[in-house]
């Protein structure tokens, strides 16, 4: 495993990680692949752990309410609960913000979501940790929103890179132009950014930073504009590893794997589901910053059967959910194209046989519970049916 400099040079790795190795899922995990605590000196050591995968965190980590009270407790699909780790900028993201050019009394509008789900709350909390203020604004009433830009002067953004594009689009059509919409920096993450949608914010915002992270390990690695690539955050071990072995890469596609040694929730060896690959230099290598940290090319698609729709993950499994729940709806399929930079959805269902009620009824039920258990809003067609046996069609190009 590649060593991250930062957790190498601190001299207290051992100690961090006898105090982690507490949480009785990692002390599970250790005592099965046979690993004594002493024995591990380094973050190289890892690699004698398998790949954790996020079903089997779940199933191993301890009730989020057992240890200290938390600050927030999280909700993702299924449902799993996830605490809030301890400390200030406990995801970490400062570094990335800064990077992109945040500084102290800044006003940044953070545009994720703030219900049950972790990433309003994540920059929330790196934004008011580094002294800037903090507009929450989360999704919808875009209108107020641009408002709010325009009045308070907002410097900063943080959210959808697609969503960025819809506010800006606003703000043309209102009567703003390029020159006086205020935003002068965006650190955007959870769906690609193509190079045509990137030219199209930068002639409103000079400095638009591409970001990536997850919702257990926060921060992963950010564009510092300082080379190609992402160079990885500070204080986070990251691998590349081949899929299925847990093989650390040096070159090649493979999972990204990140490991975090602390106390509340510790992730050792986790596998992100996402695939990636080192940036290489001219002689092969993995290119490295001036503190030897590696620059992953960027999330290259996902390693299970999961897919992002507008920042959110939708896996199949959900989808049986949902069916399960609607007993006027036999299946359910999703398709998912890209219009004018943002996703298309339109949710293909097929209604139980027998079913008296009236199809728009039935449409507005199914609409109604994908907003509801799946978070995001999708246009609901009634079919007969349809070829294969896929329920997920993924038709987005990213060019």
């Amino acid at each position: 495993m590649h060593v991250d400099h930062a957790a190498a040079t601190t001299g207290d790795f051992a100690s961090a990680f006898a105090r982690a190795a507490a949480d009785p899922g990692l002390r599970a995990r250790l005592d099965a692949a046979g690993v004594r605590t002493e024995e591990v000196r380094s973050p190289a050591d890892l690699d004698a752990l398998p790949v954790q995968s996020k079903d089997e965190m779940v199933a191993q980590r301890s009730h989020v309410l057992s240890g200290p009270a938390p600050a927030r407790i999280f909700q993702s699909p299924g449902p799993i609960y996830e605490a809030q780790p301890a400390g200030e900028d406990p995801w970490r993201w400062g570094e990335a913000l800064a990077s992109a050019g945040m500084r102290a009394g800044d006003v940044v509008i953070n545009c994720f979501g703030y219900h049950l789900s972790p990433a309003g709350a994540m920059f929330d909390e790196a934004i008011t940790a580094f002294g800037a203020t903090v507009v929450p604004a989360g999704i919808g009433s875009q209108q107020l929103q641009v408002d709010a830009i325009r009045d308070l002067q907002v410097r900063g953004y943080v959210g959808l890179p697609s969503y960025l594009k819809a506010l800006i689009d606003l703000h043309l059509s209102t009567g703003g132009t390029e020159e006086d919409f205020p935003v002068e920096f965006a650190l955007v993450t959870a769906e690609p950014l193509p190079p045509s949608l990137r030219a199209e914010l930068e002639r409103c915002v000079p400095i638009v930073r591409m970001a990536y992270g997850s919702a257990e390990a926060g921060l992963i690695s950010y564009e510092d504009g300082e080379g190609p690539g992402m160079v990885q955050g500070a204080g986070i071990v990251v691998a590349v590893c081949g899929i299925g072995t847990g093989e650390p890469l040096d070159a090649g596609e493979g999972e990204v794997v990140v490991s975090l040694v602390r106390e509340m929730a510790p992730l050792v060896r986790f596998g992100t589901g996402d695939l990636s690959a080192w940036v290489l230099d001219d002689s092969g290598a993995p290119m490295t910053d001036s503190a030897g940290r590696r620059r992953l090319v960027g999330v290259l698609g996902r390693v299970g059967q999961a897919v992002k729709v507008r920042g959110m993950f939708l896996h199949p499994a959900q989808i049986r959910t949902v069916v399960s729940s609607l007993p006027r709806v036999a299946a359910l399929r999703f398709v998912i194209d890209r219009e004018q930079h943002r996703d298309a959805v339109v949710c293909e269902a097929v209604p139980a046989a027998g079913d008296a009620e009236s199809a728009e009824a039935v449409l507005a039920e199914v609409a109604e519970r994908i907003r509801t258990q799946l978070r995001f809003r999708a246009e609901v067609r009634a079919v007969e049916a349809w070829e294969g046996d896929e329920l997920i069609v993924d038709r987005r190009t990213w060019d």
